[in-house]
């Protein structure tokens, strides 16, 4: 499933109207909620804060690769909440990409530090977290993580990779989806209609809220940063014709076999999902050629 990145920054909405994790503000810094660490942080992380983070705005970088840090978090055997404290050891000891607040830059790793606070603060893994305040809530029963279809089975829809003039499926194992250190911006999977029913949320909220956040909650997380290339927190905000009025929302995204995109238009009470089980090339329709069905 994805956008994952919506759901991330939805849930420490959530946690800020529902004690006892009233604790956690947008304005917390990594220092404050891992103080024991703060020490070996370099000075820029130190204030890096939730908000920051679940926009773009960190300075965590897109890519892992350099100083192998993904390769680490790959190979990484251990259970997820200790994968994402590996994660944030070794990604603060250097400087980041940019300072904090200061230059977008689209990282899967700032959302998952983003989810590794959560945990921290909740005393729970991000997991269990989200299950709690968000799934069961929403009636999102199929809703879980990695991939979908359990090993040696064909009882969900496999991943796909074009090779040789063809797709060719991927059996679902672990190494068929992101690392568990990522997890809290690219691990969740659940049925398109749990995921409508995601959608479904986000269109009541910003309309008029909902039980679980009020409207100003569900503004904040669609309102793009100024100088933030259009994007707020998990979701992208665009201007288009056929959006009734208002910003669209959209994000997409893929774990290379797998790809989803979501558009919401609040303006018009609409959402509209494509998805593929397979991602890259040869390139799939674009999403845009299904929203002209419905212009």
């Amino acid at each position: 499933m994805d956008p994952e990145k919506s759901l991330r920054a939805t849930l420490p909405k959530i946690t800020r109207f529902t004690p006892p994790l009233a604790v956690i503000r947008w304005g917390s810094t990594l220092a404050e909620v891992f103080p024991a660490l703060a020490p070996g942080m370099h000075a820029q992380w130190r204030g890096a804060t939730l908000e920051q983070l679940t926009s773009n705005r960190g300075g965590a970088p897109e890519d892992l690769a350099p100083g192998g840090i993904w390769a680490q978090v790959q190979a990484f055997g251990g259970m997820p909440r200790d994968a994402r404290r590996l994660l944030l050891e070794r990604l603060t000891a250097t400087a980041p990409n940019s300072p904090p607040g200061t230059r977008y830059e689209y990282s899967n790793a700032g959302f998952s530090l983003a989810g590794h606070m959560l945990e921290e603060t909740a005393g729970k893994p991000w997991e269990e977290l989200i299950t709690e305040r968000l799934f069961k809530p929403l009636g999102m029963t199929s809703a879980g993580f990695g991939v979908p279809a359990t090993p040696r089975s064909i009882d969900a829809p496999w991943g796909h990779r074009f090779a040789n003039g063809s797709p060719s499926p991927v059996e679902s194992s672990a190494a068929a989806d992101n690392p568990p250190a990522i997890g809290p911006s690219a691990t969740v999977h659940c049925s398109l209609p749990d995921l409508a029913r995601y959608v479904a949320f986000h269109l009541a909220g910003h309309r008029s809220g909902t039980a679980l956040l009020d409207r100003d909650g569900f503004l904040k997380l669609h309102t793009p940063h100024p100088d933030n290339a259009d994007y707020a927190h998990g979701w992208s905000a665009l201007d288009r014709p056929w959006g009734g009025g208002g910003k669209v929302l959209t994000h997409t995204g893929s774990n290379t076999l797998w790809l989803t995109t979501v558009w919401l238009a609040p303006g018009r009470d609409f959402g509209v999902i494509p998805l593929c089980n397979m991602a890259g090339s040869p390139p799939i329709p674009r999403p845009r050629r299904t929203m002209r069905r419905f212009q």
